[in-house]
Order: structure tokens, then C-alpha cells, then sequence
């Protein structure tokens, strides 16, 4: 368990911060602002809970939880021989997969992308996929640095997927989505 008993330690002052293993790196490293990301990514979904109740906000509420566990990882550095370190596991990505099949079997399939809108928790559901993707992608780049947990890389796929098809269904099962109309502002 985690305790902290002082918010600020001033040893950040001069632009670096300590990572899980101890080591210390600066603030603006590719594994800072990937684990900042996912930060950002759960602070959006934290948004979007003030306006879910039952089963989503429950499955929103794991997810959060999921996103601490991926934040713990990425601010681990892998090593040989690695004992007791937090790191997401296909298990997490496997539910995942199956709350994506089980709320895409209700929704009508597309005839047009989407934009962001509709109710405010599909609004802000919309707006967390988008800052997932950013986070993915920033794991991808640290990927090529450095070694990342693969199941790291599968959760932010498979979030971003999670939360575009939950925004669907808190849109009426996607009756009240807002489809893109290619061109529609190009007529006079």
C-alpha cells in the first residue's frame, strides 16, 4: 500500500523526478509524459463518471483502478529478473475484449465516422479516447527506446476501442451519435 505523508518532497525543483525503481530522470522523458498521459486518460474518465451510474460507471470505476496499475508500470523501467512489480497482464486486456464485445453487440453498425458529442458523458468519453490514443502512441515511441510491457501497449489499444463503443451506447445505443457528413459545410 501506498502512503503519503508529504506532497511535496522540493525534489523535482530542478526539472527531474524519481521513477518507481528509484532512478531519477527529467520531467519532460518520453516515460514521464507516457505515464502523464494515462494520468490525463483517468482524470477524463473521472470527468465522465459524474454523468454514468450502474454498470458503466462500475466498469469505469476497474478501469481507473487498471489505469494506476499501468501508470505503476510504465514508471517501472523493465529489468532482469523482476520481482513484485506491478505490470498490467492479459487478464486486464482480456476484459476488456469482452466489455467491448458484449456493448458493440447491442450497437448498429456504422455507416459514418463519428464526431465527439450527443450526451455529455459520450462528449467526455470521447474526449478520454482521444487523450488514450495520445498516450498509446507516446507508449509506442517509448517503446522503441526502451523495453515496455506488451500488455502495456494492448490495454491503451484496447481502451481507446472500450471507450468509443461505450460512448455509442450511452448515446441511446448509438440513436443519438452525430455523424460526420463529408462536405456538408462546403455548399453555399
Amino acid at each position: 500500500m501506498v502512503k503519503l505523508n508529504k506532497i511535496y518532497t522540493r525534489t523535482g525543483d530542478k526539472g527531474e523526478t524519481g521513477l518507481a525503481d528509484g532512478s531519477r530522470v527529467r520531467k519532460d522523458s518520453q516515460r514521464v509524459t507516457t505515464y502523464g498521459a494515462v494520468d490525463e486518460t483517468n482524470s477524463a474518465i473521472g470527468i465522465v463518471r459524474l454523468y454514468t451510474e450502474g454498470p458503466s460507471d462500475q466498469a469505469l470505476a476497474k478501469i481507473q483502478n487498471d489505469l494506476f496499475d499501468l501508470g505503476a508500470d510504465l514508471s517501472t523501467p523493465i529489468k532482469d529478473n523482476e520481482e513484485n512489480v506491478l505490470r498490467i497482464i492479459a487478464k486486464q486486456v482480456a476484459w476488456l475484449e469482452a466489455q467491448i464485445d458484449r456493448i458493440n453487440s447491442d450497437l448498429a453498425p456504422l455507416n459514418s465516422f463519428i464526431l465527439p458529442g450527443g450526451s455529455a458523458a459520450s462528449s467526455y468519453l470521447h474526449l478520454a479516447r482521444t487523450i488514450t490514443r495520445r498516450a498509446e502512441s507516446l507508449a509506442v515511441a517509448l517503446s522503441v527506446k526502451e523495453a515496455v510491457n506488451p500488455e502495456a501497449l494492448k490495454y491503451l489499444n484496447r481502451l481507446s476501442d472500450y471507450l468509443f463503443v461505450l460512448a455509442r451506447a450511452l448515446n441511446d445505443n448509438g440513436a443519438d451519435d452525430v455523424l460526420w457528413v463529408p462536405g456538408a459545410n462546403r455548399k453555399d
